[in-house]
């Protein structure tokens, strides 16, 4: 099996061309794996992070509606997906089998993921081209393939089952583990650097910015007082000190109350929402006219990012008053979904996973202007 580079910020990595057969969608609810990339819930939400039960780990979430937003623009003969977040290749399978004249260029940062998404992939060679990239590098990536315009881009945010299962990532406040947190293991620095190293007020900051963590500041108190005692390499260690810290009404809301500082914390180690704000609107710009963008979001702060954007592009820029909407101040996009579509409540039931999942689409109905 061939490689393909993305050589803009990342090593060579794992993938290359596959091809195989058509059918239903592999991963279906009706009979498929359970969901490739849970993420943390919904401001509000209560609970804490689902374990799930044996034989629910890969269950593309929300797959149907995926795959019927994207329909119209993956029918005819060579068209072209993105799937921007491979994870264990769920959403990629059933793409690669429901579309068969379509070509699949596949994305992830995780090295491990796209080795194992390559083998499930395997029967559809000829067809598929996996790249060791993070998304907003999109751009970069298909002009090295030779790919002016693609006809669908689909997101699936947030951290992937493999990554979240597997004990040694450091993802879950379930199970001790080394604070790591980092999603491209072989660059950038680690949970533990950042709680080692960072400045009270910048931990502050990312509490509350990226947890939306009300006892942002007890917390980081707590940390910088144990810290100086012996740096943090655990994750048993910060839990205990986050139940530690927080006082009991803040810990009666619901869910684990490490959850919302272990989300702060990967956000800044793979800088998650700066990676999101350059990649949507890069994909949109990928898009022809025609095509589709699909993005699953599990957390409030990557949706409202998510809808400014496609909310952006589907409203006219014109200034007031103008009689007639010149072209240019034409929308470039038509929303597909009223709002953000959640999970079905039998799919929620099947895969718990799916629970925070909020999917937004649009279709690209015009070029740019161009002056």
């Amino acid at each position: 099996m061939t490689t393909e580079e993305q050589p803009t910020r990342q090593e060579p990595a794992g993938g290359g061309p596959f091809g195989g057969p058509s059918g239903e969608p592999p991963g279906a609810p009706s009979g498929g794996r359970p969901g490739d990339r849970p993420g943390e819930g919904f401001r509000g939400e209560s609970g804490g992070e689902a374990e799930p039960a044996p034989g629910e780990r890969h269950r593309p979430v929300m797959l149907r509606r995926c795959l019927d937003l994207l329909v119209p623009s993956l029918a005819e003969p060579g068209a072209t997906v993105v799937d921007c977040t491979l994870g264990l290749g769920g959403h990629s399978e059933a793409l690669l089998a429901t579309f068969p004249a379509a070509r699949l260029i596949a994305l992830d940062r995780d090295r491990e993921a796209l080795r194992l998404a390559g083998e499930r992939l395997a029967p559809y060679a000829e067809r598929a081209t996996l790249v060791h990239a993070v998304y907003d590098e999109l751009p970069d990536v298909l002009e090295r393939l030779g790919v002016p315009r693609v006809q669908g881009v689909l997101f699936d945010l947030g951290v992937s089952s493999m990554q979240l299962d597997e004990a040694e990532r450091g993802f879950a406040y379930a199970q001790d583990a080394p604070l790591d947190m980092r999603m491209d293991q072989t660059r950038g620095l680690s949970a533990a650097d950042v709680l080692n190293t960072y400045p009270p007020g910048e931990l502050v900051r990312l509490l509350r910015s990226y947890g939306e963590e009300k006892q942002a500041k007890r917390i980081v108190e707590a940390v910088v007082r144990e810290r100086e005692k012996e740096p943090f390499s655990r994750s048993a260690r910060l839990v205990e000190l986050i139940r530690d810290a927080l006082p009991q009404a803040a810990k009666r809301t619901g869910g684990n109350p490490a959850k919302r500082t272990f989300q702060a914390l990967r956000i800044e180690v793979n800088g998650e929402l700066a990676v999101l704000e350059r990649a949507v609107p890069a994909a949109v710009d990928a898009l022809a006219v025609g095509g589709r963008i699909a993005v699953l979001s599990y957390h409030s702060l990557e949706d409202r990012l998510v809808k400014r954007v496609l909310t952006a592009g589907a409203n006219s820029t014109a200034p007031p008053g103008l009689p007639v909407v010149p072209e240019q101040y034409q929308p470039r996009l038509k929303l597909l979904t009223r709002g953000a579509e959640l999970p079905t409540e039998e799919e929620v039931a099947e895969n718990r996973r799916a629970a925070p999942a909020r999917l937004r689409g649009a279709e690209r109905i015009r070029e740019a202007h161009s002056s």
